[in-house]
């Protein structure tokens, strides 16, 4: 009779991990940060507007430091 329990309690656990395998498996990976997570460093966030760009603050500074330089060139007459 144990013997009996026993291989029922070890094909339960069988069936229990193949349909927790099918169903994680059909669900696919998850991104870092989204639901589900055990904790974890959260997914990094882009920019939230133009004055949070790395990229855009550059672009303006260089072309107010272009607008700078111009007058000082001259125009030829």
């Amino acid at each position: 009779m144990l013997r009996v329990v026993l291989f029922l309690a070890l094909l339960a656990a069988v069936v229990y991990a193949v349909f927790w395998l099918l169903d994680r498996r059909r669900t696919g990976p998850r991104p870092p940060g989204e639901g589900g997570g055990r904790g974890g460093r959260p997914a990094p966030r882009g920019p939230v507007g133009p004055d949070d760009d790395e990229d855009f603050l550059r672009e303006l500074d260089r072309k107010r430091r272009h607008k700078r330089k111009e007058p000082d060139e001259g125009e030829p007459a």
